[in-house]
């Protein structure tokens, strides 16, 4: 706590500096309200009070009704006054013509820079949590029931228009049995990690309708027919009512609220990949949809941020509780016309789930965040909504030319969704039609404000805050801490808050050898637009050498050897051999971060 309370007061005094005001009795107020709430008022009472400020400026005026537990001095709440008073006008509460975008920057790095440290939520949020992911379930079916067969057409036709070509090639692939499996990097149902993974002993019949065990998770070269080959290997072949369910955890994602995972057995995870890697070939060979639905690039969507707060013309959009709330009756609908895709969906598609405080439920969401095909099937239900809106606003059916005439102005990437402006009331209807949950403190298009994908924006210039993930490190045995904060530092220092870097910088020389790099040396370093130190050259590289510590990540022992050895290489992607040339020997996440000491390259 104390550590994060100085660091705050670096941050707070710089600022007041840059923008010539004074934040010494604000941060009075700071260190009140923690002595009472404790580190809840940096975690979640400031971010709220950054949540409000966002919505002022998109508004453009302080209501009445925002920075609830905040003192008022006339119009604007007394704490930043020195800030917000450059922003807007303390009598009328107004946006000022020209607000001082440091002042904006300022008010926001201050409020949200706890926002999203990493600290466990207490048992009642979680146990809220969890009840929100039950009570979800209910919100899917009844939006369901709401649907007129109508909307089911429009739906439908939508679909068939956007995605008609590259639903199709996936079919042939389920067909022709050109799905390539594989695992990910993630954890599983049965707790299996690593190399673990590839000795499959369990299958479900729904799978087996459409994925052959013997086809998909028996190397080719041994494939044996009949009973035998399931005998020969002691494969469980499970019913519907065996099926595992998904395990729900929740994992830290803000003080505030976790996040909430579904872990899927690896039968399911394993074919889902494969799925995935024909979806994402198809898609990538059609440069329409691809520069409208994104999965590795945040960029587009974060520059369509910038000239829509620079402009105007477009808005961005967040959703609630996303994935949780995409419909499998959507999904059946949008892939009804291409059926060894929608067998294929249904059978690596997990039905049941277990809550803890809830037992096992049947699940009517199509999948959440831990399933492969999670985030790309919602990316592409929410585009063809998000289409709908804009096709419900011109009032007329849309043309695959209107679709190509949109590129630029429409971007999807997970929940975060860019659009034209002039659409946007329409499209936020439909997605309400359809189940979806707009997030309005996340949401903007009347101001000059957006963000998109972790960039923030305002009138054209970045407003960013950079967030602190961690507490402070005070022993070099806080490997964590030391990376974030290195990470911190470097943040601060290319945003212009300079004295706070520098402050950090001592902080961290106490603990580790702290030279002067370039953003693309593997050292621990700081980041200077000065250059780059160099302590001594490589003997024959002819690099500029510096002394200091590298990250390592110790990958956890798997042995693998006999069938899931020889499945694991046949099925392996890409022309490149493996990274680690021990892969059967150790595999998955490591288990373990620590430093290492030594001479590195500087550049």
């Amino acid at each position: 706590m104390e550590n994060l309370m100085l660091l705050l007061q670096q941050v707070m005094e710089e600022s007041a500096t840059i923008c010539c005001t004074s934040a010494t009795l604000d941060y009075e107020l700071v260190k009140g309200r923690v002595k009472d709430e404790g580190i809840s008022f940096l975690t979640i009472s400031l971010p709220a009070f950054g949540k409000d400020f966002q919505k002022s400026l998109d508004v453009g005026l302080v209501d009445d009704q925002l920075f609830a537990g905040f003192k008022r001095k006339k119009k604007l709440p007394a704490f930043l006054s020195g800030f917000t008073c450059q922003i807007f006008d303390i009598e009328t509460g107004s946006l000022l013509d020209e607000p001082s975008i440091e002042a904006i920057t300022a008010v926001r790095q201050i409020s949200l820079m706890y926002g999203k440290l990493l600290a466990p939520c207490s048992d009642a949020r979680i146990k809220k949590a969890l009840d929100q992911f039950v009570q979800c379930e209910k919100d899917v079916r009844e939006a369901d029931e709401r649907l007129s067969q109508s909307d089911k057409d429009r739906f439908v036709r939508m679909v068939r228009l956007l995605w008609g070509q590259i639903f199709q090639n996936v079919d042939e692939d389920v067909f022709f049995g050109n799905i390539s499996p594989q695992h990910g990097p993630g954890a599983t149902a049965e707790k299996l990690i690593g190399n673990d993974k590839w000795n499959l002993v369990e299958w479900t019949e729904r799978l087996e309708a459409v994925f052959p065990w013997w086809e998909y998770a028996i190397p080719p070269t041994v494939w044996r027919d009949g009973e035998s080959a399931y005998s020969a290997y002691h494969v469980e072949i499970l019913e519907p009512g065996e099926e595992r369910p998904v395990r729900v955890v929740t994992v830290p994602k803000t003080p505030a609220t976790p996040r909430i995972i579904a872990i899927e057995p690896v039968c399911m995870q394993y074919m889902q990949q494969g799925l995935l890697y024909s979806f994402l070939t198809s898609l990538k060979r059609d440069p329409t949809l691809y520069r409208i639905m994104g999965f590795d690039d945040q960029v587009p969507n974060q520059h369509l941020a910038e000239k829509g707060s620079r402009n105007g013309s477009l808005a961005t959009l967040d959703l609630s509780e996303a994935s949780d709330r995409v419909s499998n009756q959507l999904v059946e609908l949008a892939t009804a016309f291409v059926p060894n895709f929608a067998k294929a969906l249904q059978a690596t598609r997990s039905t049941k789930a277990d809550v803890d405080g809830h037992g096992i439920i049947a699940l009517s969401k199509f999948a959440s965040m831990g399933s492969a095909f999670c985030f790309p099937m919602e990316a592409v239900i929410f585009t063809t909504v998000v289409f709908l809106g804009i096709e419900e606003e011109l009032k007329r059916q849309m043309t695959r030319r209107d679709i190509k005439n949109l590129v630029g102005q429409v971007r999807v990437y997970g929940d975060d969704i860019v659009v034209p402006v002039d659409y946007v009331r329409a499209v936020h209807s439909t997605l309400e039609l359809f189940g979806f949950r707009v997030n309005a403190g996340k949401s903007f298009w009347t101001g000059k404000f957006r963000e998109s994908c972790g960039k923030d924006y305002y009138a054209g210039h970045d407003v960013t805050v950079i967030k602190v993930r961690r507490d402070l490190p005070t022993e070099r045995r806080h490997v964590n801490e030391l990376i974030s904060v290195v990470s911190l530092r470097n943040q601060l220092y290319e945003v212009g808050l300079w004295q706070t870097a520098f402050w950090l910088d001592k902080r961290i020389e106490k603990l580790i050898p702290f030279p002067v790099v370039l953003e693309s040396s593997p050292v621990l370093g700081r980041v200077s637009f000065l250059g780059y130190e160099t302590e001594k050259m490589h003997s024959y590289l002819h690099k500029p050498l510096v002394r200091g510590w590298i990250v390592r990540g110790k990958i956890p022992d798997s042995h693998l050897d006999d069938l899931g050895a020889m499945l694991k290489c046949l099925l392996k992607r890409g022309e490149e051999p493996f990274a680690d040339s021990r892969h059967l020997e150790r595999a998955g996440r490591p288990d373990a971060v620590n430093l290492k000491l030594g001479w590195y390259p500087s550049i």
